[in-house]
Parts: structure tokens; sequence; C-alpha cells
């Protein structure tokens, strides 16, 4: 529940008509899903302007307007019609006061690889027996995490955001407005170097997160990532700084680890089991951020391992599925060196009693790095596959360096666009029911339409 005056306070807005004192059962940005007398906030972005929508929003009955700029037509005088600054910032504004109206463990998690993963497994561990708020998806940028933030109730046990960043100051500024309490780091690998340029940029874009904690202020790094274990014991750094890992020493440390037959199975700390169901070794370091925050919210062992246990994995992340008799690993969600890797070492070390087909878009938003970055990436494809399907200009450079490692020329194929993969997959490669198949590629390659036969 809103009153029009906090929205006023929150957002610095200004009431245009309508009453201060009246009440709103939420905020809502999309006129198509909003219900009676919530306020209706018109967003502008590159492709869309929520003004257009006001109308629609009045049909179904909005308490509330707020709006960035005049609007040409009359609103009946029974609705609060809030001018303000700037929408997209006004969301953040009311999102951070919303924030601050409960106190609840909010933790927030970033990083350049399994941010999701991450997310949604602790999630799921704390919902065993707790009432969780989330990020839907990947619903991590300027819009999205406002838009969860929002939703907060005293109902709200624990809150776990997703922090997403392409720019400097992403990280910042949605982390003021989080205020977590808890921060966990995943890993700095190659990102959105684009605008963030090299890996030291990574580094000081993701760390932001740490220098807006609220008390207790925790920090969670992964002790593995060399990366973050530069800053783990930075001086200065407010509260306490926990760490986990399988090769480095750490306070939450994976041991026995066996992975075969689409499960990974693991000890931490040398005595509590735990099983994924899950094709990446890589896997276990997202369960340890997971495990880590759970432990550090009291939470036992013997708990999170029979929730992890029944974890499901988020669509398009190294999900094993079969279309039409073909095994796909899916792992369509997006693509960068790291991931990329740590995929190839999914498909490498999964059984398979016929050939291994790789099918690789374009690894987006490298910078300057994209043409080495993407020839570089050949290596770990010459022993991982048998055949390899090459989407885009960019993975024709992986092509031909992989056929400069000894690649053989008629096992590698390319073509410009996921269709074409599809068409090339049915009609000329022509998989058999033993063969295996992993789709990877960058998230605007659209590396998803080559499941759908």
């Amino acid at each position: 529940m809103f009153k029009v005056n906090e929205i006023i306070k929150a957002a610095s807005g200004r009431l245009l008509q309508g009453s201060f004192k009246n009440e709103l059962s939420g905020i809502s940005t999309d006129s198509r899903s909003l219900t009676a007398q919530e306020a209706f906030l018109a967003l502008k972005g590159t492709n869309f302007d929520g003004h257009d929508f006001i109308d629609e929003a009045l049909k179904a009955k909005a308490g509330c307007l707020i709006v960035d700029k005049e609007l040409d037509f009359a609103v009946p005088k029974e609705i609060a019609v809030i001018r303000v600054k700037d929408t997209i910032l006004a969301l953040g504004d009311i999102a951070g006061y919303q924030r601050e109206k409960f106190n609840l463990p909010i933790i927030a998690v970033t990083g350049s690889n399994g941010k999701t993963t991450t997310k949604e497994m602790l999630a799921w561990i704390l919902s065993g027996n707790a009432r969780v708020l989330k990020n839907e998806g990947t619903k991590n940028n300027a819009i999205g995490l406002p838009q969860t933030l929002i939703q907060l109730t005293e109902k709200d046990n624990f809150a776990v955001v997703e922090i997403g960043t392409n720019h400097f100051g992403e990280v910042d500024y949605l982390a003021k407005i989080a205020r977590p309490n808890i921060g966990l780091i995943t890993n700095i690998a190659p990102s959105h170097l684009e605008f963030l340029k090299n890996l030291n940029g990574v580094l000081k874009e993701k760390s932001t997160l740490l220098d807006n904690l609220k008390k207790p202020a925790i920090s969670v790094l992964c002790a593995d990532d060399k990366l973050l274990r530069r800053i783990m014991f930075e001086k200065n750094r407010e509260g306490c700084v926990f760490s986990y890992g399988i090769d480095e020493k750490s306070d939450f440390c994976a041991s026995a680890i066996q992975v075969g037959d689409g499960k990974v199975e693991f000890k931490v700390n040398r005595e509590s089991n735990f099983m994924l169901s899950t094709l990446g070794y890589y896997n276990i370091y997202n369960a340890l951020g997971a495990i880590s925050v759970a432990r550090i919210l009291g939470f036992s062992y013997a708990q999170i391992g029979s929730r992890l246990a029944a974890f499901k994995f988020p669509k398009g992340r190294l999900n094993l599925i079969v279309r039409n008799g073909l095994k796909f690993i899916d792992d369509t969600y997006n693509s960068n060196p790291f991931s990329f890797k740590a995929a190839l070492s999914a498909l490498d070390s999964a059984k398979c009693r016929g050939k291994k087909i790789l099918i690789m878009g374009d690894m987006l938003e490298l910078g300057e790095q994209k043409e080495l970055l993407h020839r570089q990436i050949a290596r770990s494809i010459t022993n991982s596959c048998d055949l390899l399907v090459a989407v885009g200009s960019l993975a024709r450079l992986t092509a031909e360096a992989a056929q400069g490692s000894g690649f053989k020329k008629e096992d590698i194929f390319c073509c410009q666009n996921s269709q074409e993969a599809k068409d090339l997959l049915l009609n000329k490669i022509s998989p058999g029911r033993n063969d295996l198949i992993l789709v990877k590629g960058s998230r605007s390659m659209k590396m998803e339409e080559v499941l759908e036969i």
C-alpha cells in the first residue's frame, strides 16, 4: 500500500490534482496488468513511452498517474496526478523509499557470470520455510530491480535481488536503492567490455556493491577468483567478509567433487553432502555462494542440502533437453568467454555414444578485444566437440582459428543466423539420437531458435 503523499516525498514530485491522502493499492508500470486503485507510473524507454498508454490506465481505474511531462487531455478530478522530473529515476526513488520501510535481510548478487542461478538457488533455499521476494527472471536493471523492491511488504522475511550492469555506475545506483545487508559477487570475467573496457573495469564496477552495504554489511566473495581475492582483505572494508571456493582456502570449501550422469555431488567443509541436477561443474560455485549466505543467515547444512537437491535450474542455463528425439544442452541465455568455457567443460564431461556438436553464436559486448577473444576460445573447442557450427561473423573467426588448430575443415560449418543454423543442423548435419548438441551464444543472437524443432 502507498499513499499519494509518500510517493510525492519519495520522488520529489509535485501534486497537480487530487488528494495527498489518497491510498493506492500499489504501483504499476504496465497498463495491461494494472488493477483498480494502483498508481500508473509512465516510464519512457527507447522504443516506448508510457504516457501513450495513460488512457488504458484510466480505463483500468488507476488511482493515480505519475508522469514527467504535461498531459494534453483532461484527467478525472478524483484521480491524483503527480509530476516528477524523470519517471525512471522516480521509480528508483520510490523503490528505495519502500525498502527503507522494512527491517529485513536483503541480499544482493552481482558478478560477471552465475548471478541469476545463484540468486535463484538462494531464494529457493530460503523459501523452504520463509517468504522471499526476488527479481523475476533477470529483471536486474534500473527498471527491473525497482519494480521488484516496490513489492516489499511486512509479510516478506527475506529479499534476494540480482544486480546487473553494462555501464559504469549502474551497480552503484542500484545498490543505493536496494541497500543490501549482504553483498555477494560471483566472479570477475570478460563481459560487457564494450563499456567496462577491461577486467579491472569490471572489478571496479562490480565491487561498488560492497561500498553500499547496510549493517551488518557482510561481503561474500569467491576465493578462487584472483581479482576478488585482491579486494577480499582490503583495509577499511566495513563489516565482515566470508569466502567460498574449491581450490583456495575459504570459509566454505567444496571437496570430494564427482561429476557425471547429469548430476554433480560434493561436500562442503568436508562434512555435508550436496547434490545438484546439472551437467555443469561450474554450478558448484553458484551453489557455494548460495550455501554461504544461507549458512550466514542461520540455515543448517541439512536444510540447505535438501532444498538444493530439488532445485530446478533456470531455463537456458546448461539444461539437458530432448526435442524430436535430439538431445540438446540448452545454454542459450547469454555468452562470454568465461561462461563459454564452462559450457564446453560440461559438454566435454557429458557421456555421449554419438557425436558432440557445438552450435556457437557470437559473444557480444566484448569491445576492442572481441576478435582476439573469439580466436582464443578456439583452443578450448578443439578437444570438446566433433562438429562445430559457427553462427555470426565473430563466431566465424573462432571457426577459422579452430581449423588452424587442427579441427577438420569438413567438420566446420558457418552461417549467419540461428534460423540458418537450425536448417543446417536438420538438413545437412542430420544428427542422430545418440548425438549431443550444445547451443550457446549471446542473447541478441537468438540461439534459442535453434531448439524450436
